[in-house]
């Protein structure tokens, strides 16, 4: 079914060659960031001492944790998978055959795709990105918004959550690139992952750092 955000979906994922596939891909993943959470621990730990870091990697946990699950809820995945019964999610874009201009199931599409079967799609999707079914609350967009937002609001650095917001809607914006998500799908999980990030930032504060 055609949505409002197809278009502006259209517009954001576009085929940047082998180089910018493989950037997406990377920006999408874990390993290249890990740099990034060592920076975070660090500050917290310097500004905020030891003990309240371990605080703050137990909430941050905490929220990610809960950022993916809840997302999941509307993907009919993870622990939580069966909390929506009667929800139906949306397939992913890679997966859409309304954004192909096909009248064929999703699952059609999805052999096409995986056969390479398509001889001027619509929608660029790299070969290691195929995956997934739906993608209706993104899990990526939750969880590192909850990192953005409990990170700068404990670290206080202009720097820093200038960092964190470049970081993090770069992220987002991959998923968009790599077709695993549609403009909406990253603004619901961002608002989940804004709303656990505060709330684990009011927690640092009132249990494991008393002064700010």
């Amino acid at each position: 079914m055609y949505t409002f955000d197809h278009d502006i979906f259209l517009t954001l994922n576009f085929d940047g060659g082998d180089l910018m596939d493989e950037a997406m891909l990377a920006i999408s993943g874990t390993a290249m960031w890990i740099p990034l959470y060592l920076l975070i621990f660090w500050l917290v730990g310097r500004n905020y001492g030891w003990k309240a870091l371990g605080g703050f990697i137990l909430l941050l946990a905490v929220a990610m944790g809960l950022a993916d699950m809840v997302a999941g809820i509307f993907k009919h995945s993870g622990l939580l998978e069966g909390l929506l019964p009667n929800f139906e999610p949306r397939w992913r874009p890679m997966f859409e055959p309304a954004l192909e201009g096909l009248a064929i199931t999703p699952d059609s599409l999805r052999t096409l795709r995986d056969g390479a079967l398509l001889a001027e799609p619509a929608v660029h999707v790299p070969i290691e990105a195929l995956g997934g079914r739906f993608g209706t609350v993104s899990a990526h967009a939750s969880t590192v918004w909850a990192l953005c937002i409990l990170s700068a609001s404990v670290i206080r650095r202009r720097w820093f959550t200038i960092l964190m917001l470049l970081c993090t809607l770069l992220i987002c914006y991959s998923r968009i690139y790599l077709a695993k998500h549609y403009p909406m799908d990253i603004f619901w999980g961002s608002l989940l992952g804004i709303l656990l990030g505060w709330i684990g930032n009011l927690l640092f504060f009132r249990y494991f750092c008393r002064t700010k």
